[in-house]
């Protein structure tokens, strides 16, 4: 399962392989926030709590916008984000602003 947790509120879903965390909260109406859904803006820069593990290697957009150390300490773009394995994520929307 994963949990996605948005500005206020949080619901659980089914894995979907080969979608985002950003798609799947979109689908799951989770007000996560976003601008561009490229990996630009890192509006849906999120923390993984759980699962990192199920989740694509980092894009370079990722490696662009977020850099080395927050990539280390558990941040992604939710965008970015694509699920690749079944299995617990849960994943917290962190924006910058």
């Amino acid at each position: 399962m994963i949990t996605l947790t948005g500005r206020t509120l949080t619901k659980t879903v089914e894995p979907q392989i080969g979608q985002s965390l950003l798609q799947l909260a979109q689908e799951a109406s989770v007000d996560w926030q976003f601008n561009c859904s490229r990996g630009t803006c890192a509006k849906c820069r999120c923390f993984i709590v759980e699962g990192a593990d199920l989740l694509a290697e980092s894009s370079d957009a990722e490696w662009d916008r977020l850099g080395e150390e927050e990539l280390d300490a558990g941040y992604r773009l939710g965008c970015q984000a694509i699920v690749v394995k079944a299995g617990n994520i849960k994943a917290i929307n962190r924006t910058y602003f």
